[in-house]
């Protein structure tokens, strides 16, 4: 029975929930988190500390980092001795802390991620900076508390003369709550603490005048002051950190990228091995070596590029890929009055004015209690010098120093404490000088008196001692901004030809949508004969274009698809291509209309839709440039059964013809369309006959005057001047272009503006194919019906007509140009 009572039967939730709930607090408050007021954790603390009980100070020798680390664990923290190794080595590597509090002799890591040396080889002490966190701690400036086995007494916070969790910033993940605070100048901070004191409601934006940003221990350049305000106003935000890159000149035309500073705690090793992968790889083009030539002189790396490469591409490829360039994220979490707070600057700056004024208030009423004991023990020294023959006297006459303490304070009126230096006193001050020298010490004593009660009553006073305070720190300690901070995050746009080998290739697109890119190489082989496609389908577009360029093909439905070249699948000349879905869905029914290449979309041209039903829509190109491509996207907003008729581009300056299938022709200037957006549907075009539909929709410049050729359905080719017509507006009826037959009267099939050597090809519903050139019909005027090409009873009525498609360079290049 005995034996069951030491056990308590409570459910395994209750005491779970408990034990996590001790353990989370103790590990919010006693490890992971910074104390708002002096910016340390536990840790950190308890190494100052025993490091300055030990007299382990700038000005003296340094000591085993090992016997440092002994009496932390011994003292103050009993844990393991590893992570207070480590942590005593972060506080010293002055690329992790803004301000290092630990010096150290020996191998303290590295900032490609080597660990540091054991801690039996290495050898610490504090720095300068660190003595200003401790200094005046003996005067009971902070609360002390036992430590964990009731030996001694250790600080719950250090007196922190200078703002230390701004200076270094802290970084921390616990139960529940994560730390993410970056590192600023000394002397901003000092600042902002001081305007903070002189104007209590002073804002963010007004701080910001003093303190503008964090300043990284590994500089940099840091992009987003509206994160760094909305950081400051919330306590979290978001900036962008990137190394700094220069690129450089080399002979031989070539040139370099030299990084000389990196983003804050990364990690330079694997950001170097990561540079070299994406050369491996070809992930971009253009990089010839990457060397990290870091030594004691500083940290470089140098990539090395190829002759010709895009420098700035792949500079803005290696902030975007790699850790050249990171994202950095506020979360500024510390424990504040015992509870861990989301704290703006303005908090922060509280806590830590508040803190000094505590500070201050406590040092000023120690060092007043010890004047005033002081004061009256010179008193009494002052008044024993004066009856001093009478005073020996008696002292003579004691039996023991308790008689003597007695005596003189029975006999003169000396209190306990005047009597007990009375008789302590040294026989060689009782000399003649001695008497001006205690009476020039009472006067001090005095005024620091009068000094200190005045400190202490008024707040004003003592907000000035701690702002000159302040200021001879910034004096002593401030140094130079390291990280340059610019407005605006720079968007990031990577050109083509740094991630993708440059090269001409062929690209063909079929009207039943099998498209390939193929070598020139492949082509030669070819002589550009055999090339594969399928009974029934056609050449729609054959174009030598670069890896870099971009195809859009439009859909009857008004979709488009935006196809990067160096995406195609690479296909021999003389094997079938890639049918269109396999690399973008498009729906059964959907067929391609036109194919358009194009090498930039900033160029002021315009993409120009017909459609079946008689609209015409212009929308300028760049808004054709998508960034995903996974889909087909909306070229033109149709109604109703319409269909996308042509497509073409254009750079503002043409002429449109328009044919319907019952025969009408319209000639306009394209001014007549204006410009919309990409979602729009267009205005009419033509203003169609009931049951009639356009069948073609060119484009032209008058000065070339081409020939119109229209195909029939009954088989019939007819060719046209431009002067048989007359340019005119938009929505028109037009005029006839054939003579009207009562019986089976022709219905157009297609309608090419072509030149002298063009070849028209028409195809019958019997799939059969014939070949019409340009020139073996003369030109007729709008009164006759062509002539007729094929039997049409024997081979099927006409069905569609295109224009051979020939080998096109569709870019002017400068060698073109010249």
């Amino acid at each position: 029975m005995a034996e069951a009572e030491k056990f308590l039967d409570l459910p395994l939730e209750e005491v779970l929930g408990d034990r996590f709930g001790r353990y989370s607090k103790y590990i919010i408050q006693e490890r992971a988190l910074p104390d708002a007021r002096d910016g340390l954790k536990p840790v950190q603390r308890r190494i100052l500390y025993a490091m300055h009980q030990e007299k382990n100070t700038h000005d003296k020798a340094y000591r085993k980092s090992a016997k440092t680390v002994g009496t932390v664990i011994g003292n103050y923290h009993p844990h393991g001795d590893t992570s207070v190794y480590d942590a005593m080595v972060r506080l010293s590597q002055t690329w992790k802390v803004r301000k290092s509090l630990v010096e150290m002799h020996g191998n303290n890591g590295s900032v490609d991620g080597d660990p540091p040396a054991a801690m039996r080889y290495t050898e610490a002490r504090l720095s300068a900076i660190s003595s200003e966190l401790l200094r005046d701690i003996e005067k009971q400036t902070v609360e002390f508390i036992p430590n964990f086995d009731d030996t001694i007494d250790e600080p719950t916070v250090l007196p922190a003369k200078f703002p230390n969790l701004l200076v270094n910033g802290s970084t921390g993940i616990s139960a529940g709550y994560a730390t993410e605070i970056p590192s600023h100048n000394l002397g901003e901070v000092i600042d902002a603490v001081i305007m903070r004191v002189d104007k209590p409601e002073a804002t963010v934006p007004e701080l910001m005048t003093k303190l503008k940003g964090p300043d990284f221990p590994t500089g940099g350049i840091l992009q987003g002051i509206d994160g760094i305000q909305k950081a400051y106003e919330t306590g979290r935000g978001k900036i962008v950190l990137r190394g700094r890159a220069e690129i450089q000149e080399q002979r031989g035309g070539r040139e370099q990228i030299v990084i000389d500073e990196i983003p804050f705690e990364v990690n330079k090793a694997s950001m170097v091995k990561r540079m070299d992968e994406l050369r491996i790889d070809k992930k971009v083009e253009g990089i010839a070596e990457v060397r990290d030539e870091t030594d004691r002189t500083g940290l470089r790396v140098v990539i090395d590029l190829k002759k010709d490469a895009n420098s700035e591409g792949v500079l803005n490829y290696l902030y975007k890929h790699t850790d050249l360039q990171i994202s950095y994220n506020f979360n500024m979490v510390a424990i504040h009055e015992r509870t861990p707070s989301l704290m703006s600057l303005p908090m922060m700056l509280d806590a830590y004015i508040k803190h000094q004024k505590e500070v201050v208030t406590r040092q000023s009423i120690y060092d007043l209690n010890k004047a005033k004991s002081r004061a009256h023990i010179v008193e009494g020294l002052i008044k024993a010098i004066s009856i001093l023959d009478d005073v020996i006297a008696t002292i003579r006459s004691s039996k023991d120093k308790a008689d003597a303490k007695q005596q003189l304070i029975a006999s003169y009126d000396f209190t306990e404490e005047q009597s007990e230096a009375i008789v302590t006193l040294q026989l060689y001050r009782l000399t003649n000088t001695d008497i001006t020298a205690l009476q020039k010490e009472a006067d001090e004593l005095k005024k620091q008196i009068e000094y200190l009660e005045k400190l202490l009553s008024s707040e004003n006073e003592m907000m000035k001692v701690i702002k000159a305070d302040l200021r001879s720190m910034k004096k002593q300690y401030n140094d130079d901004r390291l990280t340059k901070i610019e407005e605006k995050v720079e968007e990031l746009k990577v050109d083509l030809e740094v991630t993708v080998a440059s090269e001409d290739v062929l690209v063909s697109v079929t009207k039943d949508g099998y498209i390939k890119r193929t070598s020139l190489r492949s082509y030669a082989a070819s002589n550009g004969e055999d090339f594969a496609m399928k009974d029934g389908d056609h050449l729609l577009g054959l174009f030598e274009i670069n890896t870099t360029d971009t195809i859009l093909l439009f859909t009857n439905r008004g979709k488009y698809l935006f196809l990067p070249v160096h995406k195609l699948p690479d296909i021999r000349w003389k094997d079938l291509g890639q049918y269109i879905s396999n690399i973008v869905q498009v729906e059964k029914d959907e067929y391609i209309v036109e194919a358009i290449p194009v090498r930039d979309f900033t160029s002021e041209e315009y993409l120009l839709f017909f459609t079946k039903n008689g609209m015409v829509k212009k929308s300028d190109l760049q808004l054709y440039q998508a960034q995903r491509h996974s889909k087909a996207l909306v070229a033109i907003n149709l109604k109703n059964d319409d269909e996308v008729v042509d497509v073409h581009k254009t750079d503002g300056q043409s002429d449109l013809f328009i044919a319907t299938k019952k025969a009408y022709g319209l000639w306009y200037h394209e001014e007549e369309v204006n410009t919309v957006g990409q979602r729009a549907a267009g205005v009419k075009a033509i203003n169609l006959k009931e049951d009639d539909e356009v069948v073609s929709g060119q484009l032209f410049r008058a000065s070339e005057d081409p020939s119109i050729l229209l195909t029939t359905h009954r088989a019939a080719v007819k060719r046209m001047r431009l002067k048989e017509f007359e340019r005119t507006t938009r929505a028109k009826r037009g005029v006839l272009m054939l003579r009207e037959l009562k019986k089976n009267p022709h219905q157009l099939v297609d309608v090419h503006l072509v030149n002298r050597d063009d070849q028209v090809m028409i195809m019958t519903k019997k799939q059969e194919t014939i070949v019409v050139n340009t020139m073996d019909f003369k030109a007729n005027d709008r009164y006759s019906n062509g002539s007729y090409v094929l039997d049409t009873e024997e081979k099927g009525q006409a069905e569609e007509a295109w224009i051979k498609p020939v080998y096109c360079v569709p870019f002017e290049t400068e060698s073109d140009t010249e």
